[in-house]
């Protein structure tokens, strides 16, 4: 394990793009994030979201540690190493050095971590297997085996590269290494887990795939999200889980005793403290919420609206008036101008994103009690379209098979797909939030990818929560909630709609049958829909501008042309 700083990171990187499990570069290193069982927490703060905690079956959330030396161990991946020098292949103490050292004794010259790692969809992660890659179906003319790594200087494909062998077998390209198949005769999955040291391998039947070391797929994050809503936001919840270690234990006379005698903030009475104690503790004999349940309490708060209680609470929900131009897609528009976001890392899958919990990689050697989590405080707008009128385009014959379409393409890539985001009512939802948020990205002045989606579309929900998602300056520049006033939003609206009613790449887009990840979009390119990766809650898929306006030849076929 590294006993140096190798760097820096920000809170939420370390929950989005560089959580446990994660390759890290620095400088011309890479390591990999240990598990949260090795980590510094004294430095690591409390985040509470009761709700989400007991959704995920641990007690509280912890916000990665910051302060002190060394908060978040790392141990140096890939072993393997290149010397740019002696062109040698080997791992950092085979140079002469030790495994800190990383430098090539004989040549003076740093070492450079391994380009290829192979991963498998358990979450397993190794060394590519040079030595097998090479030396397989051949005779060895020596026992003696230094590998060296050289490129002929043609050109940059893996055909370019060659592995040496000092046993003179003879050199192996790097081509077809990628292949998905390609490593199947020559090497299974070790089990190995190295962001958790001290891990024994385990038994794993599942096919190792070659990735580059910095490519997307090495690692996914699995995450859950909520917002903070009555009654767990504001000065009575804050109380509640300062004073939550006394509290806890304390039922009726006692309890309000206890609340009566502690200083509490101006406005709150102590039977709400209590109702909120006595709710709290009722959550752990409750089932596990669901990600479904979680998401219609929230549903159901932005509906009902909130307009806060004092500067400390973190739920303001205003409704405001919808324009008349608009009425007849739009039920409901409000401002949030405060909300809070927690959102807690609870796994992470390599090579494909998957819900599998078994194709998942576990956080910690053994089960702890927290998981990592940031808070976002932020802004938003809420919007609920007619629910009336959504129901009844989702289920015309358009609607119907478009998203078929997709429902088929998912079936046919093995998809796990919620079957809500399957559903006609969410991908024109979905799609028209996508349409909306680049639109206030424009107009509210805000990067896009400082902005994030929040889709609501059960078979009783059609609406979508648009918010600032970045934890540093750019998510609190102010001014989103402000586009939320009736005209201003009525002409985002407009404007949005006719953005998304031609594309660049037109006819193609529009006429698509299957494009991104699983051809799990229809009408959607980087040209009208595609948003960044931070912004998009679905991983850009499940979208189709089509659905909300239309064919070129038929637009009132659209959720857009059937409400107009």
């Amino acid at each position: 394990m590294a006993t140096t700083d190798i760097g820096k990171a920000r809170q939420s990187q370390l929950i989005l793009t560089y959580g446990v499990g994660s390759l890290i570069p620095a400088g011309d290193q890479s390591f990999i994030i240990c598990g949260i069982d090795s980590w510094n927490e004294r430095f690591a703060t409390e985040v509470e979201e009761p709700r989400l905690a007991r959704s995920l079956g641990v007690a509280t959330f912890k916000a990665p540690p910051a302060g002190g030396k060394r908060d978040i161990p790392v141990s140096r991946f890939p072993l393997v190493h290149y010397c740019s020098g002696c062109r040698r292949l080997g791992r950092p103490w085979e140079f002469g050095g030790s495994a800190r050292d990383a430098e090539c004794k004989n040549c003076v010259k740093p070492l450079t971590p391994s380009r290829f790692v192979a991963c498998c969809e358990a979450g397993h992660i190794e060394d590519f297997p040079y030595f097998q890659w090479l030396h397989r179906g051949q005779t060895q003319e020596s026992d003696e085996h230094t590998m060296s790594l050289k490129t002929r200087g043609m050109s940059s494909s893996l055909a370019d590269i060659e592995i040496h062998c000092t046993c003179n077998v003879r050199p192996v390209s790097m081509q077809g290494a990628f292949d998905r198949s390609a490593l199947l005769p020559i090497k299974s999955c070790s089990g190995r887990r190295p962001w958790l040291p001290g891990a024994e391998p385990v038994e794993c039947r599942q096919q190792l795939r070659t990735l580059q070391r910095g490519s997307a797929n090495v690692w996914f994050p699995a995450t859950r999200s909520t917002i903070s809503i009555p009654p767990w936001t504001g000065p009575t919840a804050e109380l509640v889980s300062r004073l939550w270690p006394v509290l806890e234990n304390l039922h009726g006379e006692a309890l309000v005793n206890a609340v009566e005698s502690t200083s509490k903030p101006k406005g709150v009475p102590t039977q709400a403290v209590v109702a909120l104690v006595e709710r709290r503790r009722g959550i752990a004999s409750q089932a596990q919420p669901t990600e479904s349940e979680l998401r219609a309490e929230e549903y159901a708060a932005l509906v009902a609206g909130s307009p806060g209680t004092g500067s400390g609470d973190n739920f303001v929900c205003l409704e405001v008036d919808v324009d008349d131009e608009i009425a007849h897609l739009v039920a409901q528009v409000s401002s949030v101008p405060r909300l809070r976001e927690v959102r807690a890392l609870h796994s992470f899958s390599r090579v494909t994103p998957t819900e599998a919990p078994e194709n998942r990689g576990a956080l910690s050697l053994e089960p702890c009690a927290w998981l990592p989590a940031v808070e976002v405080l932020g802004e938003g707008i809420f919007v609920r379209l007619d629910e009336s009128l959504v129901r009844a385009w989702s289920e015309s014959p358009h609607a119907q098979g478009r998203a078929a379409m997709i429902a088929t393409a998912a079936a046919r890539a093995e998809s796990q797909d919620d079957p809500i985001k399957l559903s006609a009512r969410y991908i024109a939802i979905h799609s028209l939030a996508h349409a909306v948020l680049q639109e206030l990205s424009l107009d509210a002045g805000y990067p896009v990818s400082s902005l994030r989606e929040r889709v609501y579309a059960e078979s009783d929900q059609a609406g979508f929560l648009i918010y600032t998602a970045s934890s540093d300056s750019a998510g609190s520049l102010g001014g989103l909630a402000a586009l939320s006033k009736t005209e201003r939003f009525a002409t985002t609206l407009r404007n949005a709609i006719d953005r998304i009613s031609w594309c660049s790449a037109d006819p193609v887009c529009s006429e698509s049958r299957g494009s991104g990840a699983d051809g799990l979009n229809l009408a959607a390119c980087h040209a009208c829909l595609l948003l960044p990766e931070t912004s998009c809650e679905d991983r850009n898929s499940h979208l189709d501008r089509v659905s909300v306006i239309g064919t070129l030849s038929d637009p009132e076929v659209g959720l857009v042309g059937v409400l107009e």
